[in-house]
């Protein structure tokens, strides 16, 4: 069966174009090299993409013609699986550096391509899988087991059932296989995830409008803390700082690191500017800008004056030396800036007045009344 047609939206496969659209373009790389004549020569080595996230690599022993959205049946521990060609070319033992896979021992072979048959089994198999989700979570309350189990996926030829789940420690599940494995007549695995892989598993959208960065590009969860937010002088509310997952956002890292060093730039925040007429106290800073509002109040906005950080260095090197500007503006105390009433701009009795007639235009050949012939 050829699905090579097919994009990368829910419940469908691969394009073979390379498009990142859809629920599976998390882990859909780029193949910038798949023009390039002989570029699937160059290894055997094949990524196969199976349900969400679980990807592995194989040996096309067979050396069968295969491409981007290809269904194939594989070799797994116990029988065969199904999956979706997701790489193929130079770009694979590259993905396999990257994954930290070394060993030509772990990599087993690709059958096939996927036949009718093979489809039919696998089709009945996922078939299965809410239901045996649903009733495996009350066979763990059953037990009172402290876990959640969150997804089931079962294997092509269905034969096994992996179980994905949820726990906040560690959770002795013995008794709990056992009785999986004589409700449902399958081999069992079970494999811990955490809340932040559960919420791109699940999918959804966040505040920003955007679906969630766990479901659509990122691979790796890089811990995140509450400095992340400090650094970009953002509000400490835990419900605004949490996502989906209840953790806290991954975006608060993604330009942390631009603020530290713009941060640097910044006079430090106790520090007190002296000029003629008073003292200044830090009241807020623009990181990204470099602007610093200073305040003749240690408590309250009073006063405000916002000057760009050089000058700010400059009026602390002065007190330094003894020295006190007349102001905080370079060049002398400037004037507030009036606000403007939009409402004195024009007047608002403008509309009242009656508009006056326009006069009839002359004709070009005398002043006689329309309608009348001139002879």
């Amino acid at each position: 069966m050829d699905n090579r047609y097919r994009c990368g939206c829910p419940g469908h496969g691969f394009c073979a174009r390379s498009c990142n659209t859809g629920h599976y373009a998390q882990l859909n790389t780029y193949d910038y090299l798949a023009d390039i004549p002989g570029n699937q020569e160059v290894t055997d080595l094949v990524e196969v993409q199976f349900k969400n996230t679980r990807k592995g690599y194989f040996h096309n022993i067979n050396n069968l013609p295969l491409e981007k959205g290809d269904i194939v049946a594989v070799e797994a521990a116990a029988g065969h699986d199904i999956g979706t060609v997701s790489l193929t070319g130079k770009l694979v033992p590259l993905q396999m550096k990257k994954a930290n896979l070394k060993s030509n021992e772990e990599i087993r072979r690709i059958y096939r391509k996927a036949r009718p048959n093979d489809m039919e089994r696998y089709e009945e198999a996922k078939s299965r899988e809410h239901d045996t989700m649903i009733r495996s979570r009350q066979i763990a309350k059953d037990l009172g087991l402290d876990m959640k189990i969150g997804d089931v996926e079962y294997q092509g030829d269905g034969g096994k059932a992996i179980f994905y789940y949820i726990a906040d420690g560690r959770v002795d599940f013995r008794q709990l296989i056992k009785v999986l494995a004589e409700a449902f007549k399958v081999r069992i695995e079970m494999k811990q995830i955490g809340a932040r892989q559960e919420a791109g598993r699940i999918g959804g959208f966040g505040p920003c409008g955007r679906e969630l960065c766990c479901s659509t590009w990122m691979k790796n969860f890089v811990s995140v803390g509450t400095g992340a937010a400090r650094f970009q002088d953002l509000s400490l509310n835990p419900q605004k700082m949490a996502g989906q997952c209840a953790k806290l956002k991954c975006c608060m890292n993604y330009e942390v690191d631009q603020y530290v060093e713009a941060s640097r730039l910044l006079p430090p925040r106790d520090a007190v500017l002296q000029i003629a007429d008073g003292d200044y106290y830090f009241f807020k800073a623009d990181i990204l800008s470099g602007m610093v509002s200073y305040s003749t109040d240690k408590r309250i906005a009073a006063n405000i004056v916002t000057i760009p950080a050089e000058r700010a260095l400059k009026v602390i090197e002065m007190n330094r030396n003894g020295e006190k500007p007349e102001s905080l503006e370079e060049g002398g105390r400037k004037e507030d800036a009036r606000p403007v009433d939009l409402a004195t701009q024009d007047d608002l009795h403008r509309f009242d007045r009656k508009k006056k007639k326009k006069k009839k235009k002359k004709t070009s050949e005398g002043n006689a009344p329309q309608g009348e012939a001139k002879g």
